[in-house]
């Protein structure tokens, strides 16, 4: 936790360098609180430290300026803040970007720096982005690293997935989540930084494959 909270600090401040430092450590304590609420299996604090993983390699990779970087990484922050399972679709989304809306402005980022991070989480729904800058393209390959994980994590995800959908009968939730990962195959381009698409395609589109094999005969 103590990386994750590092990591919080550095981002903020790097864009907001008059922070208050105790307003910024108790919403640092306030989003870890929300990433390790018990009903989360997934959409943890190891999703998120994930997330942010993968925003480094792309910014090793070339494809992410360190002020985007700072701004990826607030979104990869708010964008699984609120997580309800039984919400309706884009729900989740919407109270986490409202969330980012009002903590950041507390926080004393430029509005426009709120707006992009509100932006890219309420996208997050559906990784349909809206713009082309190098943040978004980053946060959307990030966000997506895990479909291109090794067999035993993403094998592990598609199970934690389950373990948060677990009230669902097994034929529902197999459709369900077959029209969410499908359209990821059906794109020409998964990712959309030049170095996610180089290096993380082809097991992305292995791992795919699979899990809609599998979820074409449930048990």
């Amino acid at each position: 936790m103590d990386t994750l909270r590092t990591r919080w600090h550095a981002d903020v401040t790097a864009l907001s360098p008059a922070v208050d430092r105790d307003l910024l450590a108790a919403e640092g304590t306030s989003l870890l609180d929300r990433w390790l609420e018990d009903h989360r299996a997934y959409h943890d604090a190891v999703h998120l430290a994930e997330v942010l993983a993968a925003l480094d390699e792309l910014s090793e990779g070339g494809d992410l300026p360190a002020r985007d970087r700072h701004l990826a990484g607030l979104v990869a922050w708010y964008h699984d803040a609120v997580y309800d399972t039984g919400a309706a679709p884009g729900a989740n989304e919407e109270a986490s970007a409202v969330l980012a809306q009002e903590r950041l402005t507390a926080l004393g980022l430029r509005p426009e720096d709120v707006a992009t991070v509100a932006r890219l989480v309420r996208e997050s729904a559906s990784h349909e982005m809206t713009s082309s800058d190098p943040a978004t393209r980053a946060f959307h390959d990030a966000d997506l690293w895990i479909l291109a994980s090794p067999k035993e994590r993403f094998d592990g995800y598609c199970h934690q997935v389950r373990l948060e959908h677990r009230q669902v009968p097994t034929a529902d939730f197999a459709r369900g989540r077959n029209a969410a990962l499908a359209p990821f195959v059906d794109r020409e381009r998964l990712y959309l930084t030049d170095h996610a698409h180089a290096h993380w395609t082809e097991a992305a589109r292995v791992n795919l494959a699979r899990e809609l094999d599998r979820l074409a005969r449930p048990a």
